[in-house]
């Protein structure tokens, strides 16, 4: 087993937490998955190549592994008091304490100096104005996963788990929308050219998703096969 899969296992016991009911909770585990791959592409982008940036794939990756662990530690302590509430996952203070959990979990399998830059890189991927390659990249792939129909997803869930409903949903893409503040994420949330054109590429995929989904909360298709308009 090479040191990265050993990293992993670790992660993956951090990030699958344990539900009401006894049941797991695997969503922060598949995130982190995909957080992992957008990692890996990002380090291919030849953007990134051709500045000669050099970056440290191994403790990247690692801090990809334990970017939400903070989040996890979080949601199970919420499970075990029986209030279950997620918590925004690139809070400054969630991402240093999924440092400190990275550090727990590696102390005895990988040498201090790793540990300390893997932290590093946790910590100031919540920084904008940070000059650390490695921190840039995870703050790209982190935030990337935030639009799209993927972003919409991570919403839905956070709704859903606190008793929201459809028109709220929708009330809050419309108020994001009349205050840009996806234009906002956009200009001020990636660090890299090819990342952002992808991410505003998921966008519109979202808006054409929430556009769908109010159509139909409000029925307005059927309303135009039936011709008259509804009373509610």
């Amino acid at each position: 087993m090479s040191e990265l899969d050993i990293v992993k296992k670790h992660a993956r016991e951090a990030l699958i937490i344990t539900a009401a009911g006894g049941s797991f909770d695997g969503f922060l585990w598949d995130r982190t998955q995909r957080l992992v791959r957008n990692v890996e592409y990002i380090c291919r982008l030849p953007e990134l190549n051709k500045t000669g940036l050099q970056v440290d794939h191994f403790c990247l990756m690692t801090a990809a592994y334990f970017n939400d662990a903070g989040h996890a530690h979080y949601l199970e302590s919420r499970y075990a008091k029986g209030r279950m509430k997620n918590f925004n996952h690139g809070n400054d203070g969630m991402l240093d304490s999924s440092a400190q959990i990275a550090e727990e979990k590696l102390a005895s399998i990988i040498n201090p100096a790793k540990i300390k830059t893997i932290c590093r890189i946790i910590i100031e991927s919540g920084d904008h104005f940070t000059n650390i390659t490695e921190a840039m990249v995870l703050s790209d792939a982190r935030n990337l996963d935030d639009m799209g129909v993927t972003g919409i997803f991570n919403e839905l869930r956070r709704y859903t788990t606190d008793g929201k409903t459809v028109s709220d949903v929708l009330q809050t893409w419309k108020r994001k929308t009349d205050y840009q503040y996806w234009q906002a994420r956009l200009r001020e949330g990636f660090r890299f050219k090819a990342v952002r054109r992808l991410a505003e590429q998921r966008l519109s995929a979202a808006e054409g998703f929430m556009s769908q989904l109010n159509l139909e909360h409000l029925a307005r298709d059927l309303e135009t096969v039936a011709g008259n308009p509804a009373s509610v």
